[in-house]
């Protein structure tokens, strides 16, 4: 029975598996975004989160520690300068797992795209507080008074007075004239 084991082996040995957890964290930071399967991506969540909260402090043993994880040069020093940078203040929870509802052709695998959160602009604050500013407008006809504008007719009255006049149509040709005829 496998009562309290939650490790996932994913059909691997244990020097296989940590091979494969290193070298997809890598791609991870540096790439910010991959394509795999669900289970390697849960299993690479539980490995890539601890280590991105070790970088938060940029310590020489911070370093070595993340290091001795990745054994990658060039993905320790991405995670430690934009990447730590970019989550110093959110409290965990670095990564996200979206489920893409296709399979793999050979084996029928569920695949899924594991990214950081930070890194992805589709769903950043700024949107968000972008949308937030527009204003409620009510559903009734309107009973208006006639001295009072509303913020939609203003700003309608400065485009029209923004845009430039439309050209004038082209002349036409002679071989359109003699069609038309």
């Amino acid at each position: 029975m496998r009562h309290g084991k939650k490790v996932n082996h994913l059909g691997r040995t244990a020097s296989h598996r940590k091979a494969l957890m290193s070298n997809m964290a890598s791609s991870l930071i540096l790439e910010k975004r991959i394509t795999t399967t669900v289970a390697k991506a849960k299993a690479l969540r539980k490995y890539v989160e601890p280590l991105l909260t070790k970088a938060k402090s940029d310590t020489t043993h911070s370093r070595r520690t993340v290091f001795s994880y990745l054994q990658n040069k060039e993905s320790v020093k991405e995670l430690f300068s934009t990447v730590a940078s970019k989550i110093g203040e959110r409290p965990g929870g670095y990564t996200r797992i979206i489920k893409m509802g296709d399979v793999r052709l050979g084996d029928n695998a569920e695949m899924c795209l594991i990214e950081l959160v930070d890194f992805n602009t589709l769903y950043s604050k700024d949107e968000k507080a972008g949308k937030a500013t527009k204003t409620r407008r009510s559903r009734r006809s309107g009973k208006k008074t006639e001295g009072a504008e509303t913020e939609a007719e203003t700003t309608e009255k400065v485009e029209a007075k923004e845009k430039p006049a439309k050209k004038a149509p082209a002349k036409k040709t002679a071989a359109k004239k003699k069609k038309e005829d």
